[in-house]
């Protein structure tokens, strides 16, 4: 009998769960939950496939949460509880408010640096068309709130609608601390202030503590050493501390998964004794993409995956398809093109790098590609899918 070739590739498919809360059985219920899925939408499971689950529902299962007197506790210790530069920061009421919430509350005054004209991850407070028509120069000049103003008045998030200068300025005030709102792009800028220097930043941490330190600062740390370790009996991510973290409630912050690398295994696991295949398994967060209309780099988490089985390791290793058409097999068609690409294919290196016939395909990382992928397919909303199954994302020309 003649075998039915395939006529489709990957497949991205939305779980739905049961709610999740804490001390939840996740590896029960996510094996359960896609098992069952694939009995009542009637397709199978295949080696390779991927189950993606959201990091919410993993720290929400560990309890990873702590409230804004913890975060308060933490920096008091840490930064001493008198005045304290508060630079980088990401404009997100979700993301950042909380944060700024405790730490407003472990100090007596907050100098908040704002970089210009976007946030780290570009959500905007300033147009660059702005900055050029008023003369600014965002890599040297550092603007006052009043000379920001001036220039500049009033920016609302195209988005959210929100003015984040006048409200991360209301936020600290309410905390009882006293606020000033300097623009800058240089972090030893905060150092004619204050020596005392808390840095936001998520993807270029780094770098600013190296140049914070090389500039004579007192003390410089990073968000992710603030809950870092529980404080008063809290959760905390001792890799990231409050990096990744979200807002839970008005005052309670969901800190980013604790290692979770047993959970993945465990997953995998359950699937290979029920279903006798092997899926590899993934924790995503943030999916790594921008939005061309918003210029919002998606990332504000620390890393798109905090944990994934070890088949999930590496890079895609791919051929061009386009390529191959249109330059070494140029003069066939049909079956005859069908033929020559797919033995290419079956053919191809272990390792593409440098090959012509690879450029154009994408150098990722496979968790930070697929973590896109089901960012995407999950939302962020009231999808109640917070579980992903990706099928056929290793397959390629050749398999039926």
């Amino acid at each position: 009998m003649e075998t039915k070739e395939r006529r489709v590739g990957t497949v991205s498919r939305g779980i739905r769960c049961p709610i999740i809360r804490e001390r939840d059985d996740l590896a029960t219920i996510v094996s359960n939950s896609v098992i069952e899925a694939a009995e009542c939408e009637g397709f199978e499971l295949r080696d390779r496939d991927v189950i993606s689950i959201t990091e919410s529902i993993v720290a929400r299962a560990q309890g990873n949460y702590a409230s804004v007197d913890d975060i308060a506790a933490d920096v008091r210790a840490k930064l001493g509880g008198g005045t304290v530069g508060v630079i980088f920061p990401i404009l997100s009421r979700n993301r950042f408010a909380i944060c700024l919430r405790g730490i407003a509350k472990g100090a007596k005054k907050i100098v908040l640096m704002l970089s210009y004209p976007s946030d780290e991850v570009g959500n905007e407070l300033v147009s660059i068309d702005k900055l050029d028509e008023a003369g600014v120069d965002p890599y040297t000049d550092v603007l006052t709130l009043e000379k920001y103003r001036e220039l500049f008045g009033e920016n609302r998030h195209p988005f959210t609608g929100v003015d984040y200068v006048e409200y991360y300025g209301n936020l600290i005030r309410e905390m009882g601390a006293d606020v000033e709102i300097i623009f800058a792009n240089q972090p030893k800028a905060i150092l004619e202030y204050t020596d005392t220097v808390l840095f936001c930043d998520v993807h270029t941490r780094r770098r600013t503590k190296r140049l914070l330190q090389k500039a004579g600062a007192k003390i410089a740390i990073g968000l992710d050493e603030i809950l870092n370790a529980p404080v008063n009996g809290s959760g905390c991510n001792e890799k990231y501390g409050l990096l990744g973290s979200n807002k839970s409630t008005e005052d309670k912050i969901k800190l980013f998964p604790r290692e979770c690398k047993q959970l993945v295994l465990d997953i995998q696991k359950n699937v290979l004794d029920r279903t006798g295949k092997h899926v590899e398994v993934m924790v995503y967060g943030d999916g790594a993409f921008k939005d061309p209309q918003g210029k919002i780099w998606e990332l504000a988490d620390p890393v798109v995956s905090p944990a994934y089985t070890d088949g999930l390791v590496g890079t895609p290793n791919e051929l061009k398809l386009k390529y191959l058409a249109d330059n070494d097999f140029a003069a066939l068609s049909g079956d005859a093109l069908k033929e020559a690409i797919s033995n290419s294919i079956k053919a191809k290196d272990d390792n593409l790098v440098g090959n012509m016939a690879s450029q154009g395909t994408t150098p990722r990382q496979l968790t930070d590609l697929i973590g896109s992928l089901c960012d995407l397919t999950s939302g962020s909303g009231d999808k109640g899918t917070p579980v992903v199954l990706v099928q056929g994302y290793f397959d390629n020309f050749t398999n039926n």
